[in-house]
């Protein structure tokens, strides 16, 4: 199939990658880009939450021997990568993550370390139920503007069988970019969250994986 990729690099290029691995041909189109911020981190955090997987650059080492507790186990992953050495991930959403927290009850600061205007439901939710939370904006998320005009026309001729979508935002940015031609596309959204931005558009179908990984995305693909 020729499938449009749209979620942020570097993770766009690395799920082509894996699609074109399948027989796929995919075409990247990032909705969303990402723009660290100056990060301004308590030295000694009881634990750190990350939500995102591009949260990681703005962690210094000297928190790699902190607490992490992620959202997903390709976060997870990609935590271990950097160098951070007890990791735990919920494997599923923002409200797994809550839970997961919620119940190891880690006494002391919980650093949040989130995108501009992200995670305030999850800070909330977490001093509710006591914990202390300390939110930290380390990167921004701009929307693509418009789309190539070729990748426009390409859309609109038919030429793709289908796009995959990895978050909310980045549905609601491609859904504001009016593509046309979706009516004859599949959408693969990774929650059903995703799914939601999707739904003022026409689809052929929405697709959403059995769990919100990577790999359950990637199985309907198979």
């Amino acid at each position: 199939m020729r499938l449009l990729v749209t979620r942020p690099e570097p993770g766009a290029s690395a799920t082509a990658e894996r699609l074109a691995a399948m027989g796929h041909e995919p075409v990247v189109l990032p909705c969303l880009s990402i723009i660290p911020l100056p990060a301004k981190l308590p030295q000694h955090p009881a634990a750190l939450v990350v939500t995102s997987a591009q949260a990681i650059p703005a962690l210094p080492t000297a928190l790699h021997g902190v607490k992490v507790f992620c959202v997903g186990d390709a976060t997870a992953a990609k935590l271990r990568v950097a160098g951070f050495t007890c990791v735990e991930s919920a494997a599923g959403d923002a409200e797994a993550l809550a839970r997961l927290i919620i119940a190891r009850r880690v006494a002391g600061p919980h650093v949040l370390a989130v995108g501009e205007r992200h995670g305030q439901k999850l800070a909330a939710d977490l001093r509710a139920a006591g914990l202390s939370v300390l939110r930290r904006r380390v990167y921004k998320v701009a929307k693509l503007q418009a789309m190539p005009p070729e990748l426009r026309a390409g859309l609109a001729a038919g030429e793709f069988d289908g796009a995959l979508f990895y978050s909310a935002e980045t549905a609601r940015a491609f859904t504001a970019l009016q593509p046309p031609g979706t009516a004859a596309m599949q959408a693969y959204a990774l929650s059903q969250n995703v799914a939601k931005g999707l739904q003022d558009l026409p689809w052929a179908a929405i697709h959403v994986a059995i769990a919100p990984t990577e790999a359950d995305l990637m199985a309907m693909l198979a």
